[in-house]
């Protein structure tokens, strides 16, 4: 008699599934080095305003830039939109067109909706009156500020106009700031024309807790103090709409 066996072989397990590579993925890992990016439906806006910020004429394309021409309609549409009750400024700049930098700083410090701007690794130069236009400003205790006199590039003719010119323009830079931060304008412009402080040129280099305790900035804090006080200051503003 035949004996057969009960005992039947294991079924192999099938493999489990794998995520195909999407485009998009494939895009995100090029560009962002990750093929998932946190995606979160927020009320507030964020601004960064990065490397050099780009004026009238294109700079090289090793450069990187943030161009005005982009920046002024994304704040226009963000005061237009209901969808968005606040806008975080995030700066990491070594600043550019004074202009430009003016025009953007003018855009943000006429916005009717609460703004915070938070200063990481550097904010220098055009980029100290960008800091300063929001509603509060923080800077975080490793990143720095370098204030000093603006300049001008390429060509320069030689007369009394042109100085007269770099003057009102300097004072134009020096009035905003002094509006928009807790810095007395014989302050700053001692910092501006301080030397010995810097090697290839004169000013002044503030380091996190120096640009508080000078006036210019409000506060030392890293992204969840700024998130935290752009929300007190929205919670604030709906408050202020109900209870006029």
């Amino acid at each position: 008699m035949t004996a057969y066996s009960t005992n039947t072989p294991p079924r192999a397990e099938s493999p489990s599934p794998t995520k195909e590579t999407t485009p998009t993925d494939t895009q995100n890992i090029t560009s962002l080095g990750t093929p998932e990016v946190p995606r979160v439906d927020s009320d507030i806006f964020t601004l960064p305003i990065i490397g050099q910020v780009e004026g009238h004429q294109i700079l090289p394309a090793q450069n990187k830039t943030t161009k005005y021409e982009h920046v002024i309609p994304q704040l226009v549409a963000v005061q237009e939109s209901p969808n968005y009750r606040g806008v975080l400024l995030v700066l990491n700049t070594v600043g550019g067109d004074v202009e430009a930098g003016l025009a953007i700083a003018e855009m943000v410090a006429s916005l009717r909706k609460p703004s915070v701007s938070l200063v990481l690794g550097g904010g220098h130069s055009i980029g100290v009156p960008i800091a300063v236009s929001t509603t509060v400003s923080f800077i975080a205790e490793t990143a720095t500020m370098i204030v000093h006199p603006i300049r001008l590039s390429g060509l320069i003719v030689s007369v009394p106009e042109t100085f007269e010119y770099l003057e009102k323009m300097q004072e134009r830079v020096i009035q905003f700031v002094v509006r928009h931060s807790h810095i007395t304008e014989t302050q700053f412009k001692e910092m501006m024309f301080a030397t010995g402080k810097l090697a290839p040129d004169i000013g002044t280099v503030l380091v996190g807790r120096d640009a508080t305790e000078c006036g210019l900035i409000d506060h030392v804090g890293g992204l969840g103090d700024a998130l935290s006080e752009l929300r007190r200051l929205i919670d604030r503003a709906e408050e202020g709409k109900q209870n006029p």
